[in-house]
């Protein structure tokens, strides 16, 4: 008994030491790729939490969700959630007009419909970097005003928050939305958009036929996003000037913001269930994504460090 206890034992770890090699392989070509993208577009990547331990952790979380891909699976989705960082810095903390919004919103809806970027825009320059690999995706004809969508979608939910946040901090709050309002913005984390720009760069079929159910599987998994990473970073929201809206500032506590997390957890993971048959590895994905964000954030990490 005990050694075939012992050989078992070896057995899990010889799997579990296979399974986090795979991950530090895919996180350090993952990072090597986005620190050339960081030095492509200098200009875009200034603010101080770009630095090092951002740009792992992206390749770190990517990696951990899918540790069967390959390095090049993985380039869109993790250069797709980089520009996601980069588009919130520029709305949510360098924007002081909702002209500048309304101009990066237009810049790359204009990208996202195959214009040339202009050499003043270093995000619809990325951008176009993320639509030019995309086209060469067989799915991806089929898909693209989906995705453009989709990435009107995250620009949308930005442009609300900045307005909520805008008039917050100018003292009127007589415009705040309810929690369910809140969480229809959930785009503004950009995860929806980054999922989808992944699967039609990997293209599988069993995946694609079954991209709506995926998609709303994922816009939970969003949403459990947004609210872990507000109790992960509330205290931040308020002691930094004019933070990002919480929902803690929204009249609810952090009891019911975890009683909510759990009940999307729980539909997310009935979603999942028939899923986990049509197309196991994109279920995985989902799942592992599921718990990363929530163990991430639910930790009191942040992907921001100290701002």
């Amino acid at each position: 008994m005990t050694a075939v206890a012992t050989r078992g034992d070896a057995a899990r770890d010889l799997s579990s030491g296979a399974a986090l090699a795979a991950i530090g392989v895919l996180t350090m070509a993952g990072q090597r790729d986005l620190s050339n993208r960081v030095r492509a577009y200098p200009d875009l990547f200034t603010g101080r939490p770009f630095d090092a331990a951002l740009i792992g952790g992206v390749a770190y979380a990517t990696a951990c969700n899918m540790t069967w891909a390959s390095p090049a699976d993985l380039r869109v989705a993790n250069r797709a959630a980089l520009w996601v960082f980069a588009l919130d810095w520029q709305v949510d903390t360098l924007a002081v007009a909702a002209e500048q919004v309304d101009e990066i919103t237009a810049n790359c809806l204009a990208v996202a419909d195959g214009a040339v970027p202009g050499p003043g825009s270093p995000l619809a320059g990325f951008l176009a970097d993320i639509r030019d690999e995309l086209l060469a995706a067989p799915a991806f004809a089929a898909y693209a005003p989906l995705w453009r969508a989709e990435l009107r979608r995250t620009l949308a939910a930005m442009t609300r928050e900045w307005g909520w946040k805008s008039a917050r901090a100018a003292g009127d709050e007589s415009g705040l939305p309810d929690v369910d309002t809140y969480l229809d913005a959930a785009d503004n984390t950009g995860l929806a958009w980054v999922n989808l720009s992944h699967w039609l760069r990997t293209g599988e079929p069993d995946c694609l036929d079954v991209l709506d159910e995926l998609r709303s599987v994922g816009r939970q998994v969003q949403q459990v996003l947004r609210l872990v990473n507000d109790l992960a970073t509330y205290e931040r929201d308020v002691t930094w000037g004019e933070g990002d809206l919480n929902v803690l500032m929204l009249g609810v506590d952090r009891a019911w913001v975890t009683g909510r997390v759990g009940e999307l957890v729980d539909g997310c993971v009935d979603l999942l269930a028939p899923l986990r048959t049509s197309c196991p590895r994109e279920a995985t994905y989902l799942a592992r994504q599921l718990g990363f964000v929530t163990r991430f954030y639910g930790g009191g990490a942040d992907f921001w460090g100290r701002l």
